[in-house]
C-alpha cells in the first residue's frame, strides 16, 4: 500500500538560515522553491527591461526599480521578483516587512521556472495587491501581463504600463525586450 508522502512545510526562519551557495530560495506559502543562478540572456533581458523602466519610473516619481535580491515578502512568504517597481520605505525601518507594496513586478521565465511564475507567483502576487505582473518568457518572445480583475493579456508586439498618477503610459515594443530587430527599422 504506497502511503502518501506530506511535503515538509518552510518557515522565513528556516529560509533564512539556508546557505548563501549562489541559488536563490525562495518561500511560497511554506513551498521552498531552489532556482539555480541565472543564464546570461536571462540577466540581459533584465538589464534591457531595467534601462527602459528607469527613466519613465524617475519621470514619473513611481519609486525605484529593483532587481533581484531585493525581496517582497507577504503572508509568510518571500520572494525575490527579477525586477519590481515600488517606493521607497519611510526612513527608520530597514526590514522587508515594512516595504511598500510594488506597483509592478516582473519575472523572466526558464524552463525550470514557468509553472512557479505561472501558479505559485501569481498567485502570491495577487493576493498581496500588486496591480500589475509580467511574465517575460524568452523561448517565445511574449510578455503576459497579469492585472487583477482581468483577464490575462499576452502580447508579442507593444507592451503598455499605466499605473495610477501618470499622465502618458509607458508603451514598449516587445521586441526591444528580446533584443530583436524593431520592423520598419
Amino acid at each position: 500500500m504506497h502511503m502518501a508522502t506530506q511535503t515538509k512545510q518552510w518557515t522565513l526562519d528556516e529560509l533564512h538560515r539556508l546557505p548563501d551557495d549562489g541559488n536563490k530560495y525562495e518561500l511560497v506559502r511554506g513551498e521552498l522553491f531552489v532556482t539555480p543562478a541565472p543564464t546570461d540572456e536571462h540577466e540581459t533581458i533584465l538589464g534591457r527591461l531595467t534601462r527602459i523602466l528607469d527613466p519613465f519610473v524617475a519621470a514619473n516619481s513611481l519609486g525605484i526599480t529593483y532587481r533581484a535580491r531585493a525581496v517582497m515578502r507577504f503572508d509568510g512568504s518571500e520572494v525575490e521578483p527579477d525586477l519590481m517597481v515600488r517606493q521607497l520605505k519611510t526612513l527608520g525601518s530597514r526590514d522587508w516587512d515594512d516595504a511598500p507594496t510594488p506597483t509592478l513586478i516582473v519575472e523572466v521565465v526558464s524552463p525550470s521556472t514557468r509553472r512557479r511564475e505561472h501558479e505559485h507567483k501569481r498567485q502570491l502576487y495577487l493576493d498581496a495587491g500588486v496591480p500589475e505582473y509580467w511574465i517575460v518568457d524568452p523561448e517565445r518572445h511574449t510578455v503576459r501581463v497579469i492585472r487583477p480583475l482581468n483577464p490575462d493579456e499576452v502580447t508579442t508586439s507593444q507592451l503598455r504600463w499605466s499605473p495610477p498618477g501618470v499622465k502618458e503610459p509607458l508603451a514598449v515594443e516587445v521586441r526591444e525586450i528580446f533584443g530583436l530587430p524593431l520592423s520598419g527599422r
